[in-house]
């Protein structure tokens, strides 16, 4: 834990600092980096911290080798998905070296006229930044630029190597992350402040996306009983796939982390198209669809599993037993990831959390993913997930806290000086 003295120091360096913060965070919520779209962000982003005399690496998902847990991806080019890592490098490093790491790329808004504010306005009021992002998670990466920023601020640097990096699809593969790995970015623990409301998240279920693809008979309505509905169809497969979700939820209330969590496993019929004219019965159907999947089950087994739920469900159709669905497993194919309690890092985070607030850090449990499993299930590096408060992740009127945002700051500050250790700027 850092001292009293160093903690005031910091928490000096934050207060002075936070309305650049602020503006820092307005400035990422504006750029629109839906999927595809992050490379503006990632240029302005790149030349901020090579303002800061950071080293800078930008590269693309292209430039790094395949490694067996890259996702696949659908309806997106590699070669246009830019990561940046930006490098504090001190002289003769004594301190254990960390990833600060966060992800830029956003979900779709949906209808505009559905937000209070334009949600790439970046409108802040009574204390909250509204936005698409400003929650999920542009809060956290203004927390930890702006965390280094105050080490600087009060004149000190990190005793060793830390890489500030931001990645894209965490919402749809997590490759993003994976990359920074395979381009060879390792440290002794990664902290990555997704929107936690200053708890460590504990564990995290898996995601699994797929497509559902449904074939019909066309025909005209007024004879549609002699045709095939496509879209009805993948309604029965989508009512098999909640009724499947169900059996795993029941038999998964003994889990050992996830007995406690009302029905864990979630499933999302997200998308859906189909159909080619009001007045015909339609040849085609599409959804794209997520479930998750609990610590102790594979994405390989939650795959299959889905298999024989839709096969299952289409023998009971006259048509579809015929006529059978495709499905084309593309995006997350992601393991749950538990971070085991123990570890030194989470220990230094704890203390860093308990001088900045008071208190025991609180753990959560998440069904939902966060880029820290590949940290900690295949390069064994403590992934811990700690940030900032919010609301309305994926939802309209998404925002954050600004207070929350200025004390999560100042922790991951404390942090970074405890498990880096500290010393005077040259």
């Amino acid at each position: 834990m850092p001292d009293a003295a160093l903690l005031d120091r910091l928490r000096q360096a934050v207060e002075a600092g936070f309305a650049r913060e602020t503006e820092f965070l307005q400035d990422l919520v504006r750029f629109p980096s839906l999927r595809g779209r992050e490379a503006p962000l990632q240029d302005w982003f790149a030349r901020q911290m090579a303002g800061r005399g950071y080293g800078v690496d930008r590269f693309s998902l292209a430039d790094v080798p395949a490694h067996p847990k890259t996702a696949p991806m659908v309806d997106a080019d590699p070669a246009a998905s830019i990561q940046v890592v930006a490098t504090h490098r001190p002289a003769n490093p004594t301190g254990r070296s960390l990833i600060l790491q966060g992800h830029i790329d956003v979900v779709p808004e949906g209808p505009h006229e559905m937000w209070t504010h334009p949600p790439y306005a970046a409108v802040i009021r009574d204390g909250w930044m509204y936005g698409r992002g400003a929650h999920d998670m542009k809060a956290g990466v203004a927390a930890m630029v702006f965390a280094m920023d105050a080490i600087r601020e009060a004149g000190l640097e990190p005793a060793a190597d830390v890489y500030l990096q931001t990645v894209t699809e965490e919402e749809s593969t997590g490759n993003g992350a994976l990359a920074t790995l395979l381009r060879g970015y390792r440290a002794e623990a990664a902290l990555i402040p997704e929107p936690t409301a200053h708890s460590i998240t504990r564990a995290q279920t898996g995601t699994i996306w797929f497509r559902l693809k449904v074939r019909g008979v066309p025909v005209h309505v007024m004879v549609a009983q002699d045709g095939s509905n496509a879209i009805m169809s993948a309604y029965a497969l989508i009512n098999a796939l909640y009724a499947h979700t169900k059996t795993l939820n029941e038999a998964g209330r003994d889990h050992a982390w996830y007995g406690s969590v009302p029905d864990p496993i979630k499933f999302n019929p997200g998308i859906i198209r189909g159909g080619d004219w009001a007045s015909s019965t339609p040849a085609w159907c599409e959804v794209d669809c997520r479930i998750g999947l609990l610590p102790g089950t594979t994405p390989e087994e939650a795959m299959a599993r889905v298999e024989a739920a839709v096969k299952a469900a289409a023998k009971g159709d006259a048509f579809l037993a015929n006529n059978p669905p495709e499905i084309t497993f593309h995006g997350f194919q992601t393991d749950p990831y538990v971070l085991e309690p123990g570890s030194e890092a989470e220990a230094v985070l704890a203390a860093a959390h308990a001088a900045v607030h008071g208190g025991e850090m609180p753990a959560r449990l998440s069904t939902a993913v966060n880029d820290t499993r590949y940290y900690g299930l295949y390069f064994a590096i403590p992934g811990l997930c700690y940030g900032p408060k919010g609301e309305m992740a994926h939802g309209f009127d998404e925002r954050t806290s600004l207070a929350d945002l200025k004390t999560c700051t100042l922790t991951i500050a404390a942090f970074i000086a405890d498990w880096c250790g500290v010393r005077p700027r040259g």
